[in-house]
């Protein structure tokens, strides 16, 4: 018997039937579909048990019928990403990977993910949250100009613009508004951006993304050929320590397990700004966890494996 059948089958006693769940009806299923894909590909050439299951053609039913002994959940943006799949699965007894109900609900809401950090005096801009009809000059007094402004509960930068005038922030708050009725505006942080990833208890190596046009938007994220992922880094081995040290706060702030990612800008000061959390990275070939996993020395296969892994009582 060769080795690959050996540990195929040892794959599947170990880890069961796993359902890999992606898709959905966010703005972020087009990514969400090619992470399940990769995600649902690995498995099988490990050897696992493995089917996958866009959770749009079937919803929770559909799941569950599937019978599985786990899920990796690859579902990006709302359902997936904001603790209401989590919850079904808890009700439903079905170990699933990343982060639980409270954790992937807080991540999901760039403000009160912001709120928590500041309570545990984590370096985070300021930001004000924008009413229907908002007081435009008050806002730029608060924050100043250039500013960003956001959708709270969307991903992958779907719906965020920069603005550098009055006019730009009333459209960029009718362009946010068209994905979220809660809408933010934020401190713009001028300088070097920043991402790091934990799996398990390890903080991965943290990855410079530089981006010709200034911003790291969805084009850049995941169909420009032009942006640049640096790794190493550039910061010396403290500085990239003490990065690592306030992700990792960040992340257990909210609650955070298994796997993660925290986004972040370095100022012209030298100092660190957390922007946000995300409790189900995207595992596409554009993106930033396995990156740093294979700086790590980690390829793909055995990422996939490790985050599985991750799941208690696995």
């Amino acid at each position: 018997m060769s080795d690959t059948v050996t540990n195929g089958d040892a794959s599947r006693r170990r880890h069961g039937r796993v359902v890999v769940v992606y898709g959905g009806r966010s703005a972020e299923r087009e990514v969400s579909l090619l992470s399940g894909g990769a995600v649902l590909a690995s498995l099988v050439r490990s050897g696992v048990d493995a089917h996958g299951f866009d959770f749009a053609g079937g919803g929770l039913s559909g799941l569950e019928a599937l019978a599985p002994d786990r899920v990796f959940i690859a579902m990006h943006g709302r359902d997936g990403e904001d603790g209401s799949l989590q919850g079904a699965l808890e009700l439903l007894g079905i170990p699933y990977t990343g982060s639980g109900v409270l954790a992937s609900a807080l991540g999901m809401d760039k403000e009160r993910t912001k709120q928590l950090w500041r309570a545990h005096g984590l370096p985070t801009p300021e930001s004000v949250m924008l009413e229907s009809e908002p007081d435009w000059d008050a806002v730029i007094e608060a924050l100043g100009l250039p500013l960003i402004v956001k959708p709270v509960h969307e991903g992958s930068t779907i719906g965020i613009s920069i603005v550098e005038t009055r006019d730009a922030l009333i459209a960029a708050h009718a362009e946010a508004s068209r994905f979220d009725s809660a809408i933010m505006a934020e401190r713009f942080v001028q300088g070097e951006e920043y991402t790091l990833s934990l799996l398990g208890d390890e903080v991965l190596p943290a990855i410079r993304v530089e981006v010709p046009s200034g911003f790291y938007d969805y084009e850049a994220k995941y169909h420009s050929d032009t942006t640049r992922y640096l790794l190493p880094c550039g910061l010396e081995q403290e500085e990239e320590r003490m990065l690592g040290d306030v992700c990792r706060r960040a992340f257990e702030a909210i609650g955070g397990r298994g796997w993660g990612r925290v986004d972040v800008m370095r100022d012209a000061q030298g100092r660190f700004w957390l922007l946000e959390v995300n409790t189900v990275p995207g595992m596409t070939d554009h993106s930033l966890v396995p990156q740093a996993a294979a700086h790590a020395g980690l390829d793909f296969d055995a990422l996939v494996l490790r985050i599985l892994d991750t799941i208690t009582g696995s």
